[in-house]
């Protein structure tokens, strides 16, 4: 998987990190159990400092989207986490600021829904792909 991050961005680039993660295991260019570079060598390839992927990593184990092994590295979780309860409030909690300036910005609900189900299933139409 190719991660590209914008290194002039406002969003910083762990968290860019972490959402590429995320959407290369959402689009199955990721799969379980797949190995991940080592901090160092992603680090190293990206450009960026051996913390901020780091702080990637650790954020996505707490997530349960990695597993970090002494031996066997990182790894993509064999079973993914699930839509719980946290997840649905954390999602809100998310979504609020963004639906809060497309309501500002004049944006249609429908509009806005349209973009949602579009990006949703396009996420999915790669995942079976990848199958």
């Amino acid at each position: 998987m190719l991660l590209e991050l914008d290194l002039e961005s406002e969003r910083p680039l762990y968290q860019q990190l972490v959402n590429a993660i995320i959407k290369g295991i959402a689009t199955g260019e990721l799969q379980p159990g797949e190995s991940l570079p080592s901090v160092r060598m992603l680090a190293q390839d990206l450009g960026i400092n051996m913390h901020t992927v780091n702080k990637a990593y650790h954020l996505l184990k707490a997530d349960g989207f990695l597993h970090i092994h002494r031996q066997k590295g990182v790894t993509i979780a064999s079973v993914l986490p699930t839509a719980d309860r946290a997840f649905h409030e954390k999602t809100r909690a998310d979504l609020e600021p963004i639906i809060a300036e497309a309501v500002s910005r004049g944006m249609a609900e429908d509009d806005f829904l349209a973009l949602c189900r579009s990006l949703f299933a396009e996420m999915r139409a790669k995942r079976t792909a990848k199958k």
